[in-house]
């Protein structure tokens, strides 16, 4: 946005180089459904205009989102992908999925209709699989959304497809969306920045609801300053709306650059809503390499307890069972929906209106539990999921979908307390790991890509893959959790590092 602003690069090139990457990468990560460059020009020709009219000044840095300030949008010009669950006016939406017929949108959803306003280019529809649900993106009628640091390995999911694209440097923000880890699942195995924001804190309206309030919209970015102004664009309130928030002292992106304030940090590494999970050691060497860096930035750090037994999950299940039963489809379309599609409408229509108001009141009654256990801290973090990126097929089981479910699970055993109890946590890729083929880490090294690469590595076949940390802070109270992230990422700075498709 800057250079644009600037005019060392234009719009047009900007787009065009983003183009060729989708073309040439896209494919390959399994990142777009659907390449949108009729779209893209008209938006990168009118933005060039735009700044060819009112020119910033040099050096002028990029807003935090006032949409009601002199000069042009923030983000004139800067390619986005946007998850195929979102409507952009005029541009086929699948919800990731064969079976359905594709809908063409007359218009937008109102975070796209936000990222136009920002002066966003929409560069195409990111995959996603069936109506969002697994962890994993590996939709039938296309490719799987694969990380590209190994492109054997999932982009995980559901916004694989976004992940995907900005982690193979297509585009530098994608949106996505998260009802169990979505965002958080590929940013961690894709080597992003994702984040999750506190329930309402960005309106799902005004053609959707929040349902239950398990999902909440957001971006997968390559780092957290970008991540926190993305946030200013698209936060806010909608006529509506079932929850007001308030806003940052300033701007998100401004509280990347005030330091916080001493924190007391809980670390939690023990499987939370399954005792089924087995932790890969890179995942509990990265949150201890978070930790150490926490104490040297001065913070206090303490162990975290399990909050709550496995069994209180079931709150979670029985929402998202009959949240994704209630999706109205025809009746034609259900058996040819993916078997774990099929499944989870099937189980969710088990449940009856006396379960699914129990449900509620058991996510409410969790949420208390967790708030007093994690009391006395501020932050507390985990691995983000129980291990490395997943081998692309490894975890979709057609044959067994309540298997494929359970191992889901097993994957994120920490990611979905944070839809629970409705709080912001934010996935920082803050570790690389050496994971050999069928086998553990044989350990980490901090040394970048090619100097590891003259040195001849680690022996035996695997990838070096990133291992994101989750941080989760207190409702409402993004600010803190984006300026200790940001903190952490100017202490293990993770920005240079290049997967080796780039």
């Amino acid at each position: 946005a800057r250079a644009l602003r600037r005019g060392e690069t234009s719009p047009r090139e900007v787009l065009e180089h983003a183009l060729a990457r989708a073309v040439r990468l896209g494919p390959r990560v399994g990142a777009f459904v659907t390449i949108t460059g009729v779209l893209a020009r008209e938006q990168a020709w009118a933005a060039e205009r735009l700044l060819d009219a009112r020119p910033g000044a040099a050096g002028d840095p990029v807003p935090g989102g006032d949409r009601g300030v002199d000069g042009p949008p923030p983000f004139l010009g800067v390619p986005v992908g946007v998850k195929d669950l979102y409507h952009v006016a005029g541009v086929p939406t699948r919800f990731g999925s064969a079976a359905l017929p594709a809908v063409i949108p007359e218009t937008d959803d109102g975070v796209v209709a936000d990222l136009r306003a920002a002066g966003c280019v929409i560069v195409g529809k990111t995959s996603t699989p069936e109506l969002g649900m697994p962890c994993y993106t590996e939709p039938d009628g296309g490719p799987p959304a694969r990380t590209p640091w190994d492109l054997r390995r999932s982009a995980g999911g559901s916004s694989g497809g976004s992940a995907a694209a900005v982690a193979a440097g297509i585009v530098p923000v994608a949106l996505g969306s998260d009802g169990g880890g979505s965002i958080r699942i590929p940013a961690s195995a894709c080597g992003l920045v994702g984040l999750k924001v506190t329930r309402g804190r960005i309106s799902p309206g005004p053609l959707a609801v929040d349902g239950a309030g398990l999902a909440g919209l957001g971006v997968l970015t390559r780092d957290v300053r970008d991540t926190a102004a993305f946030l200013d664009v698209l936060a806010g309130y909608r006529p509506g709306d079932q929850f007001l928030l308030p806003g940052p002292r300033t701007t998100f992106l401004d509280a990347c650059d005030r330091p916080p304030r001493r924190l007391r940090i809980g670390v939690l590494t023990t499987p939370v809503i399954t005792e089924d999970a087995s932790v890969h050691p890179a995942c509990l060497a990265a949150v201890d390499v978070a930790a150490r860096a926490l104490v040297d930035l001065g913070h206090d750090v303490g162990t975290a307890s399990v909050p709550f037994p496995s069994a209180e999950w079931a709150s979670f299940q029985a929402l998202w069972a009959g949240g994704f039963a209630s999706v109205p489809l025809p009746a034609e379309v259900e058996s040819r929906l993916v078997p774990l599609s099929r499944w989870l409408r099937e189980e969710g229509r088990r449940y009856s209106a006396v379960d699914y108001a129990r449900a509620v009141a058991g996510m409410q009654r969790v949420t208390r539990v967790v708030a007093a256990a994690w009391a006395d801290f501020d932050v507390v973090v985990t691995p983000t999921l129980a291990q490395p990126p997943a081998l692309v097929g490894s975890q979709r089981n057609d044959a067994d979908p309540a298997a494929d479910f359970a191992a889901q699970v097993a994957f994120t055993p920490w990611t979905s307390i944070w839809n629970l109890t409705g709080a912001p946590a934010i996935s920082l890729p803050l570790h690389w790991a050496w994971v050999e083929d069928g086998a553990g880490t044989t350990g980490s090294d901090p040394r970048p890509q090619g100097t590891r690469q003259a040195g001849g590595g680690p022996p035996g076949p695997g990838a070096y893959l990133p291992i994101g940390v989750q941080l989760g802070g207190r409702l409402g109270d993004e600010a803190t959790l984006l300026a200790l992230s940001a903190q952490l990422e100017e202490s293990l700075p993770w920005r240079d590092r290049r997967p080796p498709l780039w």
